[in-house]
């Protein structure tokens, strides 16, 4: 049975892999993907809201992508955010839809977006390593109250364990976008 500190764990790390996944899709690996626009904020009646949220968003050919807006009035506020995003991508509207062509990739742009990977993936690393200490930490201090010694050292080597297991996930998903990547 799963002791109440190992689950926090396992949920703490499951959460650093989800948002290292969430990072790698929003970066542009010259292919056009939803995800490339999809949480960029436009500022919608006041409030900033996930280009995902209102319009929809296709991909008519490999390197274009096609954003129809569920209210024809946001297109101009959804240009703006694109221009102001990091992607570098200009738009093109023809009043109804916004169109996005994305650029092939230099080999010197590749190895930077590569090299953005490997500063995230250790990002990751260090959370995850966070996370175990924290989790260490409750360990020791619940040792004697309600772990043995026994528990105790059973209990690190599992969140080890759990560790060891995610910072491997981490280095399979910088594989899988590396070579997305560098494969253009």
């Amino acid at each position: 049975m799963d002791h109440p500190i190992l689950k926090e764990t396992r949920t703490k790390m499951a959460a650093s892999l989800e948002h290292l996944s969430n990072e790698m899709r929003g970066l542009r690996s010259g292919r056009a993907t939803p995800a490339l626009v999809e949480n960029i904020k436009v500022d919608y009646y006041g409030s900033p809201t996930p280009l995902g949220q209102i319009s929809q968003i296709q991909i008519p050919q490999p390197r274009e992508i096609a954003i129809k807006p569920f209210d024809p009035s946001a297109i101009s506020a959804m240009e703006k955010a694109i221009q102001a995003s990091a992607l570098g991508i200009n738009p093109q509207s023809d009043g109804k839809v916004l169109r996005l062509t994305v650029p092939m990739m230099s080999e010197d742009q590749r190895k930077k977006l590569v090299g953005r990977l490997k500063e995230m993936g250790e990002q990751a690393r260090v959370s995850l390593r966070n996370a175990r200490r924290d989790s260490n930490k409750k360990a020791d201090a619940a040792k004697g109250a309600e772990l043995t010694e026994d528990d105790l050292k059973r209990l690190k080597d599992e969140i080890q364990a759990a560790l060891k297991e995610h910072e491997g996930k981490v280095d399979e998903l910088l594989k899988a976008k590396t070579t997305e990547v560098m494969e253009e």
